[in-house]
């Protein structure tokens, strides 16, 4: 397994550096994700890939951020300077993730919503949010460029804002090299199966990143893995396992009262353990409870995920 974990995480004083080294000294963690520009601000791309040759990580992806001058809107803001100048950020972001050697780039557009009526003319401006990713895939066509969505924050509402909207996108994008990443957390808030988008994306060739967390459904909690929705995050796995997906999958939670080296190593143990669960019952298995759609089937697989033995508990999984 390939785990990468959130460096603001780790971030103390804005010294990347530091943050960096912390990371590399986490058990399990050999992946890193960089926001850009917010964490080249101080490296240049060629002295942060150094870096990283240096410390044993390797960069999965950078990802967008856009700051104040896009509050407005990142690629349908209403002035088209602004507009160009996000995506000429992001072109800049691709080209800083090569030169690191990784060739992914996770696209966020918190800014790109409404907060009232009559403020978006809804088509026109996704269709300029179609363009805007359809020339990010085309600057480098073997450069992945992945969507996340998220259904609100920053704004009330975003434009992409479902798993269905980012279905809907990619399909008007209509480029080889344009998916999606799945957030656990952004998924709940939007009322979302995790499980199901990935299925969907897996059998799509279409599902370029993981961000595993959790939260309680309304907000983007950043908990723990598993420690609100772990069935949730099992069934993800088994459909992950089941497609036999090898990407990194990145641990997007918030320690802002715990150690930050201790609650990715705990992440890692946490996601490690589903795996095993998972595999110790086997996908093939996990498969034929599914396909009986019997609901004391399930709970029975969910009593032996948990570990429970006895027969009492567990019954019969055979179906």
């Amino acid at each position: 397994m390939k785990f990468a974990t959130r460096l603001n995480s780790f971030v103390s004083g804005g010294d990347v550096p530091a943050a960096l080294r912390r990371i590399a000294a986490t058990e399990g963690v050999d992946y890193v994700d960089l926001n850009y520009p917010e964490h080249f601000e101080s490296v240049e791309p060629a002295a942060m890939k150094a870096l990283l040759d240096e410390l044993g990580l390797t960069l999965n992806g950078n990802a967008t951020r856009f700051r104040k001058q896009f509050v407005a809107g990142e690629f349908s803001n209403p002035d088209e300077t602004v507009r160009r100048a996000a995506i000429d950020l992001a072109k800049d972001a691709i080209d800083a993730a090569a030169t690191c050697g990784s060739d992914l780039l996770t696209v966020w557009l918190g800014f790109d919503g409404y907060d009232f009526t009559f403020q978006k003319d809804y088509a026109a401006d996704l269709q300029r949010i179609v363009s805007a990713f359809q020339e990010l895939a085309d600057h480098r066509p073997d450069f992945r460029i992945s969507i996340e969505y998220k259904p609100y924050e920053e704004r009330v509402h975003s434009m992409i804002n479902s798993f269905g909207q980012t279905l809907d996108v990619i399909t008007r994008i209509d480029r080889p090299n344009l998916g999606a990443t799945l957030d656990f957390a952004h998924m709940l808030m939007a009322g979302d199966q995790p499980a199901f988008g990935a299925s969907l994306l897996l059998e799509q060739g279409k599902l370029f990143g993981i961000h595993l967390n959790d939260g309680n459904n309304a907000h983007d909690d950043g908990l723990m893995i598993g420690s609100i929705h772990p069935f949730e995050t099992m069934e993800m796995i088994y459909f992950l396992l089941r497609h036999e997906w090898d990407g990194v999958i990145y641990f997007d939670t918030f320690p802002i009262r715990e150690d930050a080296q201790d609650e990715a190593e705990t992440n890692r143990a946490t996601v490690e353990l589903f795996f095993e669960k998972v595999k110790a019952v086997g996908v093939d298995r996990i498969t034929e409870v599914i396909r009986s759609q019997d609901g004391i089937a399930a709970q029975r697989l969910r009593n032996e995920l948990l570990g429970i033995g006895s027969s009492k508990y567990q019954g019969e999984l055979a179906v």
